[in-house]
């Protein structure tokens, strides 16, 4: 993920106080909500059997990659604003540059590995669940790390971590090198939204002529909670696009000709796609939440279960609830209901 950077100090700027502080609140909210909110998605799946599935193991790796970067990154980036620039040294700035990192590669990642989970689901529902077992699910998180941590491991040697004072954060600097911002910008983000958008469209061709009823005899019958479940993860991804565009656009741009546009980028501009950008590891949860019904069952028993000191125990009427793989077709007038994202 591409933000314009200058190299560590911890130089400050002279600006209003309104500014700090409308930024700190920003971000205390951001770290709130993303930490309670990806805890509670977390737990989900974890007390309640019909949200174990095979589809639901890249909601949790997408969890947990919202989540590491409020619990790190993010409070130093905090205290930062506090104390009007960067005062914690050098080591902390790049470990604080590296996992923030690993959290954005890692979202845009997971919401591909979704996608062509999603796409399998519903365009190819016959080879899914051999396609998607709970061993090859689990195989395909681990790779999607494993690329996440490939992909951030060199900016260590490019030395393109580093303090930006107009953001408070230690973070990816394009001005490094441009061929290699390019690189990144091409293969984190426009790639990966490439893939997810052909994913997405096919599943749209498919719902489309299944709701016009082309061709019945041999097309499936997809059930509205398919469909809704769909349209969840199909806002995950436009949330993500919308949030992270402005920032690696004009990482993008400034990249090309950095002498030119660089200082032609207003600040309020960047500061702002960068804080929206920061603001997008809160909104999952919310997404969840606001369009899945299991998970906001799930969610009012978890507070419920917080007040009786039970979090760590399945709610009891789960238990008796059967693990339904998922199989997002209605054939010969059977309809299947799961209860994944």
């Amino acid at each position: 993920m591409v933000i314009n950077g200058s190299h560590f100090n911890s130089s400050t700027l002279s600006r209003p106080p309104w500014v700090t502080t409308t930024l700190g609140c920003i971000l205390i909210f951001t770290i709130v909500v993303d930490i309670l909110g990806n805890l509670l998605v977390i737990f989900s799946v974890y007390r309640n059997k019909r949200l174990r599935n095979a589809g639901n193991i890249f909601v949790v790796s997408l969890a947990v990659a919202d989540l590491v970067v409020a619990i790190y990154p993010y409070p130093l980036v905090l205290t930062a604003i506090f104390h009007d620039g960067w005062s914690l040294g050098y080591v902390h700035c790049q470990v604080s540059g590296f996992v923030m990192g690993l959290s954005v590669i890692g979202s845009i990642f997971n919401i591909t590995g979704i996608a062509v989970n999603r796409y399998c689901y519903i365009c190819h529902s016959l080879k899914y669940d051999k396609l998607y077992s709970d061993k090859n699910s689990l195989c395909c998180v681990l790779l999607i790390w494993l690329l996440t941590v490939a992909a951030i491991v060199p900016n260590l040697f490019v030395g393109s971590l580093r303090y930006d004072p107009r953001v408070y954060s230690c973070t990816f600097a394009q001005s490094a090198s441009s061929a290699y911002t390019i690189a990144v910008v091409f293969f984190h983000f426009i790639l990966p939204i490439l893939v997810v958008t052909y994913c997405y469209l096919r599943i749209w061709i498919l719902v489309i002529q299944v709701r016009r009823r082309v061709k019945p005899d041999s097309r499936p019958r997809l059930s509205p909670h398919d469909i809704r479940n769909f349209v969840t993860m199909f806002a995950v991804f436009v949330l993500f696009a919308v949030c992270w565009a402005p920032l690696n656009l004009i990482g993008l741009v400034v990249a090309v000709s950095p002498d030119v546009v660089a200082p032609a980028i207003p600040e309020w501009l960047f500061v702002a796609s960068y804080f929206m950008a920061y603001f997008n590891s809160c909104l999952n949860a919310i997404v969840y939440g606001a369009l899945n019904q299991n998970f906001r069952k799930e969610y009012r028993r978890i507070v419920v279960s917080v007040c009786t000191a039970r979090i760590f125990f399945q709610d009891s009427s789960n238990d008796a609830a059967e693990r339904i793989k998922p199989s997002p077709l209605m054939t010969n007038n059977n309809q299947v209901k799961v209860d994944s994202v």
